[in-house]
């Protein structure tokens, strides 16, 4: 999930879930208390308003106990004086935060709000200010009552009343523990909320965060043989996926750096090997003409000629050192141009018979490809790809009627070269290192052979500098084919 997505959610999750859950607890917290309350008062809690309205309540419950004093003034009206009743009477409203004041003339007679002669509820309500009213909310400093009276006449005739007094100054407490429950209930839910979000930002942000400052510590200390973690469909997922290329990247990169390095010490080993055999037989026919030893015009032609010899050979493998040193770094100015592969092939086949037929060599040449087809090369390149393989499948020839075939064969959007021989052939083993730089089939590199190891590797470099391909196939005894892909140029380009 995107990072801004998580950012709107969390932003939703804060705003909405919280609000949510609160109302869903209020709703089930106060429906609680409702019922507790209704039953306990023997009251009618029909809304959420008269739960938070303590006056309304409290005016319910009075209503009840008015009702109950109705009831004994008019049944039982000398049941007033009897200050035990008037006690137990007052005792049974104490859980209903009422008691009762009872009044003859301007005279208190029983104070309900006073126990063990000290004031439970005070101060008091003056019968001069509530005397002869019906109802009425009294206010004094420090208290809030809601005062109901009942008016009545005494046995004698004076003038009685009794007065259901309820504070309403405080709330009662099933609502405080409501109240409380809500603002506990809201910590838990903020709580919680924070935890929930604290835990999926730290999976999907943090976590991130300190996996890729490991591999980032990792790929610093130069430690590039782990995986970094992927994380999919947000900044994460693409930045650990650059990351773990840049790892990847940076670990092809030493390998080859070191393989570079191990190819390096081989050629220079393979070279001092190389230039070490002719440079021996130099200095050995050098001193035998300096002792002496060619001591007739032939033997001093004979040594001559073979220094000559040996000295070509060492030119020749200088030479292609630095072709195939400017080919690998990619510094060889390339020519590339259109060529009509028939006539340019038909040039080539022509010098090529010249230098076979010299070495006893049948050349059979087959042109499979419609007239007219042309390719992107570069002539003289081609030219030293087609000369390496000749001269590479000439040093291996061991048989007496010694054969070679080029031919040419049409394939769509290549043309298809295949130069076969009837030499030793090559073991599956060995084949499929032949392109390398060095390579020989030989373990032991004696050069007798002649060649520098590399003439096949310089040919692999350069067909594939073309957009081509190339590969051989072999058979021990039959002799050696190898094919190679040269791109045609399309009709469009061909027009231009």
């Amino acid at each position: 999930m995107k990072i801004s997505k998580k950012i709107v959610i969390s932003f939703i999750i804060i705003a909405i879930v919280p609000l949510t859950f609160m109302l869903g607890v209020i709703a089930i917290v106060g429906n609680v208390q409702i019922y507790m309350m209704e039953q306990k008062y023997d009251v009618d809690i029909s809304s959420y308003e008269k739960l938070y309205n303590s006056i309304s309540i409290l005016d319910q419950i009075t209503a009840n106990v008015r009702e109950e004093m109705q009831t004994i003034l008019k049944d039982t009206p000398d049941k007033i004086t009897d200050m035990d009743y008037l006690e137990e009477l007052n005792a049974s409203f104490e859980d209903k935060y009422t008691f009762i004041i009872v009044y003859k003339d301007n005279d208190v007679v029983y104070n309900g709000g006073v126990e063990n002669g000290e004031l439970k509820n005070v101060p008091l309500p003056d019968p001069i200010n509530i005397m002869g009213k019906d109802e009425t909310i009294y206010i004094s400093d420090s208290m809030q009552y809601l005062i109901k009276p009942e008016f009545f006449d005494y046995v004698d005739g004076s003038n009685g009343a009794v007065y259901i007094v309820s504070r309403i100054d405080n709330s009662l407490p099933e609502i405080k523990s409501m109240i409380l429950a809500f603002m506990i209930f809201l910590i838990v839910i903020t709580i919680v909320t924070g935890v929930i979000l604290t835990w999926w930002i730290h999976i999907g942000i943090l976590r991130p965060v300190r996996e890729l400052r490991r591999a980032a510590d990792k790929i610093a200390q130069g430690t590039l043989d782990f995986e970094v973690t992927q994380y999919k469909n947000n900044e994460f997922g693409e930045l650990s996926k650059a990351f773990e290329e840049m790892r990847k990247h940076l670990k092809e990169s030493i390998e080859e750096n070191m393989r570079y390095d191990e190819e390096n010490k081989e050629l220079i080993s393979n070279i001092s090997h190389d230039l070490k055999t002719p440079i021996t037989a130099i200095k050995g026919y050098v001193e035998g003409i300096m002792d002496g030893v060619a001591d007739s015009p032939e033997k001093m032609d004979k040594y001559i000629r073979t220094i000559y010899n040996k000295a070509n050979d060492m030119d020749k493998l200088i030479g292609e050192l630095t072709i195939y040193s400017r080919i690998d770094s990619n510094k060889i100015p390339y020519n590339f141009i259109k060529l009509n592969i028939e006539e340019y092939f038909n040039d080539c086949i022509d010098e090529l018979n010249i230098d076979l037929e010299a070495k006893g060599i049948k050349l059979a040449y087959t042109n499979y490809v419609e007239e007219g087809v042309m390719v992107i090369a570069d002539p003289e390149q081609l030219k030293r790809v087609i000369n390496n393989i000749v001269s590479n499948s000439v040093k291996y020839m061991d048989k007496r009627d010694k054969f070679m075939a080029i031919r040419l064969l049409d394939e769509e959007e290549y043309v298809h070269i295949e130069v076969e021989d009837n030499g030793k052939g090559i073991g599956n083993r060995e084949l499929p290192y032949i392109f390398d730089r060095f390579y020989r089939t030989d373990s032991s590199r004696n050069s007798a052979m002649g060649g520098s190891g590399i003439g096949l590797a310089i040919v692999k470099k350069i067909i594939e500098a073309h957009g081509g391909k190339i590969w051989a196939a072999s058979k021990i005894g039959s002799g050696t084919t190898i094919h190679f892909l040269l791109r045609k140029v399309d009709s469009t380009m061909a027009e231009k």
